[in-house]
């Protein structure tokens, strides 16, 4: 299953979005199947979760189910029983394979409201050049040090007009740069904010503002064409779902 996590849903936990997911699938009837043992749990899994506060159109998990069910069936139950914010975009059934196998690569949407596009283009530069770019995160286990560009396999620069839904401290309709980036899922993973570290620290390039991070699309890497292709497509069954399409096609710019 594909679902968005869009607006202020943004800043749910991912414990929250798994309550709203079990609930959701008892309100829409799903036959799903519960483990064994002395605490039995729903078969839901996750695979590839954006951090909390991170949009995107592209989250991925997979339900264990008792009965065969129709594909469009689970996706309009599922969507009903979820608050908005939380939209399921696609159900297939699945086929062989284990679906985060397939996840290989992020593209993601960073807007940073106020910023100077010249020094962002100066800074994109400086980092592509570079052999490697170090930067640290803490972690449950304390601070790790690890290299932020060996993982980015493309950074874009561009402009635009902020968003008018933006949550207060921000300028609204104002001028905003916007970064586009292709990341590989990496050990340990690299996440839009360590490149904007990276960015700092190669150009001493920072956003006025906090970012708005959004992943538009999450999937296998196609070497021929350099694009992501779509997860679902190796088990979607064209007389149920339709057409496959691109991992990006849902993604909102």
């Amino acid at each position: 299953m594909r679902y968005a996590k869009r607006g202020r849903l943004r800043f749910t936990s991912h414990r929250d979005i798994s309550r709203a997911v079990e609930r959701a699938v008892r309100r829409a009837g799903i036959p799903v199947a519960y483990s064994a043992g002395f605490s039995p749990h729903p078969k839901i899994s996750y695979a590839g979760a954006a951090p909390t506060g991170v949009a995107s159109e592209a989250e991925y998990l997979e339900i264990g189910v008792t009965t065969h069910c129709d594909p469009e069936q689970v996706r309009s139950g599922l969507d009903r029983s979820l608050p908005p914010g939380l939209d399921v975009i696609d159900v297939v059934e699945a086929g062989q394979g284990g679906l985060a196998d397939r996840l290989e690569v992020s593209d993601w949407e960073v807007r940073l409201p106020g910023a100077d596009r010249e020094l962002a283009e100066v800074a994109a530069e400086k980092f592509l050049a570079a052999g490697t770019v170090e930067v640290e995160r803490l972690t449950k286990k304390g601070p790790r040090r690890f290299d932020a560009r060996e993982a980015v396999l493309g950074l874009t620069v561009s402009e635009g007009t902020d968003r008018t839904d933006r949550i207060a401290a921000q300028v609204l309709g104002g001028p905003c740069v916007i970064l586009r980036m292709v990341v590989r899922h990496m050990t340990p993973a690299v996440r839009p904010d360590d490149v904007l570290t990276g960015l700092r620290l190669v150009a001493d390039f920072a956003p006025p503002v906090p970012p708005e991070v959004t992943r538009l699309a999450q999937g296998p890497l196609d070497v021929s064409t350099g694009a992501l292709a779509d997860p679902l497509d190796l088990d979607r069954d064209t007389t149920r779902g339709g057409e496959a399409g691109p991992a990006g096609e849902h993604a909102v710019g």
